[in-house]
């Protein structure tokens, strides 16, 4: 098996490792009730590249391949894969596993779904980048399935690490709708669909037939609490077991009160701000200081990008408003990650250069924008959006925050309808190309590439690289490759990046959490004890 994904030093300290659960007896009824800031958008696990419809997912649906705490591809639906020449994967795939409905899990149903991913309609951010370069899917026998690409794709197991497999006879003619009311929702995973109300109420029942073991939960309830003050409130009186993204000030107060316990690890979330790359003409949200509109998008001139970056001061948003849990950064990846570039380091505060630069590019008086941020998707997202607009208007760049909850403000977003927005993106593959194929690739729907490129950024240099570095099986090689495209980005500043964010979970007395680097809350990661 290849993995490219290894972290290369010691991260934070885990608490435990794997995403499956382990073979164990099913320990009676019980009901673990989870509060969770974000709703999934669906219970269509193709519909949208969003990390709360993949928390859902990872209960009803399984993998071939899935992902252990630390990001190294482990064991799922496929024993194992294994690269046949240089342009076919084979997958032996897992004896006796049967669907919610106890019918025979095959390797036609892979062939089904790998099928599916680039056809579903109206998705707001595709997964079909994590299949593009499968060209054909042999089923060889019942449980063996070949995937042909177009060439060498070392990554190919880890991209599969995101798409769940549904089955043919659920899933064949099935819409999105389908799924959401339970209808085509079938699956291999640890807990069936019972209840998915989008913001009010999702409910999910034991597989007591998952191959890996039942569950100790009967029942499982996710509460969505979007504000983070309540779902510390609920923490603590006992309303719920375990939440999720506890802000910073929250975790401070949590650990001081002692009644529950804060369990925390450092994450491959970037937090960045992303200007608009979609017209050459002006933005309705960006204008000049007299408050007309600017006739051209400014953001489309390197050096107002790098003033932007100049004036923020990270060190403090560290500090001041994360709390210290956070890490500065330049790269989407953090340090010692296969493919994170050594050479690019944090950007240096300097709010004199970063007035230079906007004289030199024609403002000398800066201008006014808006900046968009949810106000519920990320750790303190509104929070961090004030503190830099506070800090672009100390260099003439006079900024304004509109906050959103997530579900409106991602719909906006992805049809670029802002010119500069607070965003968050977590590299789950432990490696470059991830964020390259889905960020800041070139959007193109023949080629499956740039499906979460909402500012429409484009770099032939940087697709070529990214192109590249799919061909490439020697690690090393393609290592050399990846973090070339990693200084191109950091050089041309397509997004501006402010820091990694830690993970901060709250666990009731009792509950032992098992934390994990992608950032999922999921039900087979908490145990009695």
């Amino acid at each position: 098996m290849l993995n490219t994904a290894l972290p290369r030093r010691g991260l934070a300290a885990l608490l435990g490792l794997g995403l499956l659960p382990r073979p164990l007896a099913a320990q009676g009824g019980g009901v673990l009730t989870i509060g969770t800031a974000t709703t999934p958008s669906s219970a269509d696990p193709h519909f949208y590249a969003f990390q709360p419809n993949f928390n859902l997912a990872l209960h009803v649906f399984s993998r071939l391949v899935e992902r252990d705490a630390r990001l190294r591809p482990i064991p799922g639906l496929a024993l194992s894969w294994t690269p046949v020449g240089e342009r076919i994967w084979e997958f032996k795939l897992r004896p006796g596993v049967k669907w919610h409905d106890g019918r025979d899990f095959t390797a036609d149903d892979v062939a089904f779904t790998i099928g599916r991913v680039p056809t579903v309609p109206n998705s707001p951010g595709s997964l079909a980048g994590y299949v593009r370069p499968v060209t054909q899917v042999e089923v060889v026998d019942p449980l063996t399935v070949r995937l042909h690409t177009a060439g060498p794709h070392p990554s190919l197991p880890n991209d599969l690490t995101f798409i769940a497999i549904v089955s043919r006879h659920a899933g064949e003619g099935a819409t999105t709708e389908d799924y959401n009311s339970g209808k085509a929702a079938i699956g291999t995973g640890p807990y069936r669909l019972s209840v998915f109300q989008p913001g009010a109420r999702i409910e999910l029942l034991r597989n007591d037939s998952y191959f890996g073991g039942p569950e100790p939960w009967e029942k499982v309830h996710f509460r969505i609490i979007p504000q983070a003050g309540a779902r510390s409130a609920a923490l603590l009186s006992g309303d719920v077991d375990l939440i999720d993204e506890v802000s910073s000030n929250d975790a401070l107060a949590l650990q001081r009160d002692g009644r529950v316990a804060i369990v925390e690890t450092q994450s491959t979330r970037l937090t960045f701000m992303q200007p608009s790359h979609a017209t050459a003409g002006g933005l309705p949200d960006v204008t000049g200081i007299d408050g007309r509109p600017l006739p051209r998008n400014p953001f489309l001139d390197l050096r107002v990008r790098q003033a932007l970056s100049l004036a923020i001061d990270r060190k403090a948003l560290v500090e001041r408003v994360m709390e210290g849990r956070g890490t500065p950064s330049g790269q989407w990846l953090p340090e010692g990650f296969y493919s994170a570039n050594p050479a690019v380091g944090v950007p240096p505060y300097d709010p004199e250069r970063a007035r230079r630069l906007l004289a030199e590019a024609g403002y000398p008086q800066g201008f006014r924008l808006v900046l968009h941020t949810p106000t519920d998707r990320f750790a303190n997202d509104s929070r961090i959006a004030q503190a830099v607009a506070q800090m672009w208007t100390r260099i003439g760049v006079q900024s304004v925050v509109d906050a959103l909850p997530y579900s409106a403000f991602s719909a906006r977003a992805s049809k670029q309808e802002y010119g500069m927005w607070l965003h968050s993106w977590a590299s789950s593959t432990g490696e470059a190309s991830y964020f390259l194929s889905n960020v800041v690739s070139t959007v193109d729907r023949a080629k499956r590439a740039g499906a979460n490129n909402w500012s429409r950024y484009s770099n032939p240099e940087l697709d070529a690289l990214t192109e590249k570095s799919f061909t490439i099986l020697d690690p090393e090689a393609r290592e050399k490759v990846l973090q070339e495209a990693v200084q191109v980005v950091a050089d041309d500043l397509p997004m501006i990046p402010l820091f990694h964010l830690s993970l901060v979970w709250g666990v009731r007395p009792g509950y032992r959490f098992e934390p994990n680097m992608s950032g999922y809350t999921a039900a087979t990661m908490v145990r009695r004890g």
